[in-house]
């Protein structure tokens, strides 16, 4: 299995009627629950509009995006399934609901960090 990251950009509702979004929220509930009976959900939300801060390597931290940043993450869902076929699938149920389009990426795995996940399990 492999994790994959369903994302949209902020502003990627703007487009819909403050009386549609009721109906959106109750689409995008049903599409997680969807996930979560199918066994798939890892982890969604939407992110609040506001401003990042920037922490840098020594520590110092700054408020905003960095100068070349055009689109920031507005939402996101974090899917576990065995194909990226399927992840597309999912998106595609998503997007509908949401009204706007999803991008996909595949979230890399470390070996290191999962061994590290297995040890402090078997401790429990």
């Amino acid at each position: 299995m492999a994790r994959y990251l369903i994302s949209f950009n902020d502003g990627a509702m703007d487009h819909i009627p403050a009386e549609d979004l009721p109906d959106v929220g109750k689409a995008a509930h049903a599409v997680s629950q969807e996930a979560v009976t199918a066994g798939v959900w890892v982890y969604g939300g939407g992110l609040q509009r506001q401003q990042a801060s920037i922490v840098a390597t020594d520590g110092t931290v700054t408020d905003g995006l960095f100068p070349e940043t055009k689109e920031v993450i507005g939402g996101l869902t974090i899917v576990d399934v065995a194909t990226r076929e399927e992840a597309l699938e999912w998106a595609a149920k998503m997007a509908a609901a949401c009204r706007c389009a999803q991008e996909v990426r595949e979230i890399m795995t470390d070996p290191e960090v999962d061994g590290m996940l297995r040890e402090t399990a078997a401790r429990g």
